[in-house]
């Protein structure tokens, strides 16, 4: 009898689910042979105890899943570099900037890609580690046993509820960039009473920083051209401004007679290459942008359209310039503040910075743009929104590593019996 080979295929979830199997199964052989290593050892010992150390664990981590969030790291790996004390510094990206940046006591290294960088970080020996990345303990990101900190850093000053589902359930702290952060997070704690509190500390934004360094030293360069520059920096997915809307929206854009820039996201150049490529083909006469680094093309701009991102919060409060959202009717069942009344904070605040932008509006875009590059109220908003999130300007990557080196010798503290925690 002849059967048909149908091909092997493992849908995205299963593949998952299957990996956080292998990995459980790994974790549980691994801690299974070191406890039989510890018994031997015992016996052989004559049955005196000898205390494990911590000779293997490593004091400081930075796990970055992508070169994107090297604007986040930066002036965090200079701020050890500094103070001349040992970091490990962990990339998921074999050209992340940081791996040939010239460091004596921040070590690089790249772990691979897909499902390879948590492999490692499974197994990992820290005292601390820092990241930006969501989703620890929900898929392949488990906590590792000899993990005795985790700490997220948000890449952005927007609401921490805007993250996938469960997305920092399991981390310990969060080193958030401004108070506006910290209602929607412990919302979100009240609803699920089986997950600890974390520790919420305002730090401030390294990459606001840097980038408001960078542009206060920056120069003036001249054009040559008196037209105006939109930027569109749209988010990705379902409910972004090129999902939803695509071609009719930049067909509007054209017709304002100003030069147009589109930036898409990150993500939507990995994910939706299907939507972006028709459109770049259509509208070639625009800019398209895929620079790693965003801060020449928000400086060039004179005003940005977008929809949910947080690049907004970037623009605005940066380089202090206007901004137009457009009505894509965000969907939250994917991500964490689904589970409030609630709405992101940025969007229930975003009328008091930006101007929205209806889709029966497109006619008239240009007289909106206009506007909004004209208007005193946006102004005076983006002074009250820069106060609320972020916060502690210019000293963000400073009160970081204050914080990584209070924590971990609050840590050896506790667990030397309050012996004097070392750096």
């Amino acid at each position: 009898m002849m059967f048909d080979l149908l091909p092997l295929y493992i849908d995205p979830g299963t593949g998952s689910m299957l990996f956080s199997l292998f990995i459980g199964v790994a974790a549980a052989l691994s801690f299974g042979l070191r406890a039989a290593y510890l018994k031997l050892k015992f016996i052989l010992s004559g049955g005196k105890v000898q205390k494990d150390n911590d000779s293997k664990s490593i004091p400081y981590v930075i796990f970055s899943d992508h070169k994107r969030y090297w604007n986040v790291f930066k002036p965090i790996c200079d701020e050890f570099e500094k103070r001349q004390i040992n970091l490990v510094f962990y990339t998921a990206s074999s050209d992340d900037p940081a791996l040939k940046t010239p460091y004596k006591y921040v070590k690089t290294e790249f772990l691979g890609e897909n499902n390879k960088p948590f492999a490692r970080l499974n197994f990992l020996h820290a005292d601390i580690l820092l990241a930006t990345t969501p989703g620890l303990g929900v898929y392949q990101w488990k906590r590792s046993k000899n993990v005795k900190y985790y700490v997220h850093i948000p890449h952005s000053v927007s609401d921490l509820t805007g993250y996938r589902m469960f997305g920092l359930d399991h981390y310990d702290a969060v080193l958030a960039t401004g108070v506006s952060q910290e209602k929607h997070m412990r919302d979100i704690e009240e609803l699920r009473p089986s997950i600890a509190k974390k520790e919420f500390v305002v730090a401030g934004s390294s990459y606001l920083d840097e980038m408001r360094n960078r542009l206060e030293s920056s120069v003036e360069s001249k054009t040559g051209d008196d037209k105006k520059i939109v930027l569109v920096a749209p988010s990705w997915g379902k409910s972004s401004i090129l999902s939803k809307f695509g071609e009719k929206f930049l067909q509007a854009l054209r017709n304002t007679g100003f030069n147009i820039i589109v930036r898409p996201h990150p993500q939507s150049v990995v994910s939706e290459q299907n939507i972006l490529k028709p459109l770049e083909e259509k509208f070639s006469d625009f800019t398209w942008n895929y620079d790693n680094d965003n801060f020449v093309v928000l400086k060039k701009a004179d005003i940005m359209i977008t929809d949910f991102s947080g690049v907004m919060f970037d623009y605005a409060l940066v380089f202090d310039k206007p901004f137009i959202y457009a009505d894509t009717h965000f969907d939250k069942s994917p991500y964490d503040v689904d589970w409030l009344k609630d709405s992101l904070w940025e969007i229930e605040n975003l009328p008091k910075f930006g101007i929205k932008l209806e889709e029966e509006q497109f006619p008239i875009m240009h007289d909106i743009i206009t506007k909004a590059m004209n208007s005193e109220e946006l102004q005076n908003g983006r002074n009250e929104i820069r106060n609320l999130c972020w916060h502690c300007r210019g000293s963000a990557s400073k009160n970081v590593v204050d914080y990584m080196v209070k924590k971990r010798n609050e840590l050896l503290s506790v667990k030397n019996g309050d012996a004097e925690g070392v750096k």
